[in-house]
């Protein structure tokens, strides 16, 4: 299960499952919950928190009453920018990087995409990548933003196919396509959103095949592309490999839907071998398992897994295999509600949001 649908070569010699000692949920690390002043308080209307910054800045977006989303970002202090670039009908956030800029896209009223930077004084500028269609549900999409001011995110164009874009500070873009991407419709590369692109230029996401079936690649520095899958990952249709996240030393992390349809988390280390990780309460059914988002500059993981009664619930796996779960306080028990770890900085702190009875979403920042 995705909690964003926006739209709907390498041979691993080495596989090692999971099977780390698993701690208890524990309650010494105070987690802060929020919403974002105008939230609506309608099913699938609220609060929804991704990246967090060194500085524990939050962005994300929020749905008013109204149905209509709005970029924010979050002060340490408590207090709110809410933005929308003009012409917008709807904004969406997800990345953030530590100069406090904020990339994302909105829809104008044609339901045509495109891309924004939002700078620390609140200056917006937009964006198309060349290339992107101007049909409703087509366009840019900015996603993630690393401190050297470099975008990456992906367009959708005019056939409706996914390609991947970075863009530098001076306005020059750089496109891709991952090898065997197919070229029709929700087909193509998907760069990820939030801790996707490092300051050394590599990035990560997956790719889409001609029989759907996903993928996962990073772009490596130099331009290059190493496509990869997670080991027992399946071959239907959306079943694979979904790259999420990748921090300096190269580590990427995501997850992978096996021939049950059931989720696995995974690291994969710089030189191939990849690690399966799956929360010990995680559920074993369809759409269940466990899901990795964040990789942070330590290489500590977060993410939530899905339990027997479809529940989510947080998670947070240390550098030495430990793996802690937790639980936002208001998060609902039923299925499709709960916790949802999206990011974590350097320092340790974790954002997301959690989805409560009513089906209401509000952002958490989980102190480290």
């Amino acid at each position: 299960m995705r909690r964003i649908s926006v739209l709907l070569l390498v041979l691993f010699t080495f596989f090692a499952s999971a099977a780390w000692p698993q701690a208890q949920p524990q309650g010494k690390h105070k987690i802060i919950t929020y919403e974002v002043p105008g939230s609506g308080n309608g099913a699938g209307q609220g609060t929804q928190a991704f990246g967090v910054n060194s500085s524990g800045e939050v962005a994300g977006f929020y749905v008013d009453k109204n149905n209509v989303a709005h970029g924010f970002l979050r002060k340490p202090n408590g207090t709110f920018a809410k933005f929308d670039p003009t012409g917008s009908t709807s904004t969406f956030v997800i990345g953030l990087n530590d100069e406090g800029a904020v990339p994302g896209w909105y829809y104008d009223v044609n339901n045509v995409m495109h891309g924004f930077l939002r700078v620390r004084d609140g200056a917006i500028t937009t964006f198309d990548a060349p290339g992107a269609g101007t049909a409703a549900n087509q366009g840019t999409i900015a996603g993630d933003l690393n401190d050297l001011g470099v975008i990456a995110g992906y367009y959708i164009d005019t056939s409706n196919m996914a390609h991947g874009f970075l863009l530098n500070p001076d306005g020059n873009f750089t496109t891709f396509d991952a090898p065997g991407a197919g070229t029709g419709t929700n087909q193509g590369t998907f760069p990820m959103f939030f801790s996707c692109l490092t300051d050394l230029g590599a990035s990560t996401g997956y790719y889409v095949d001609a029989n759907n079936v996903y993928h996962g690649f990073v772009l490596n520095p130099d331009g290059s592309i190493t496509t990869f899958e997670a080991p027992f990952a399946g071959t239907g249709a959306g079943q694979g490999t979904y790259g999420e996240s990748i921090n300096l030393k190269g580590a990427s992390t995501g997850y992978y839907v096996d021939e049950n349809n059931v989720n696995h988390g995974y690291l994969l280390d710089p030189d191939g071998s990849i690690i399966t990780i799956d929360v010990r309460r995680a559920g074993t059914g369809a759409s269940q398992g466990t899901i990795a988002e964040g990789n942070n500059a330590k290489g500590a993981i977060v993410g939530q897994y899905y339990d027997a009664n479809n529940v989510m619930h947080g998670f947070l796996r240390a550098t030495d295999g430990k793996i802690t779960t937790f639980t936002a306080p208001g998060a609902g028990t039923g299925a499709g509600q709960g916790t949802q770890a999206m990011t974590n900085n350097r320092e340790g702190a974790i954002s997301g949001f959690y989805i409560d009875a009513n089906n209401v979403y509000h952002g958490f920042l989980r102190m480290p």
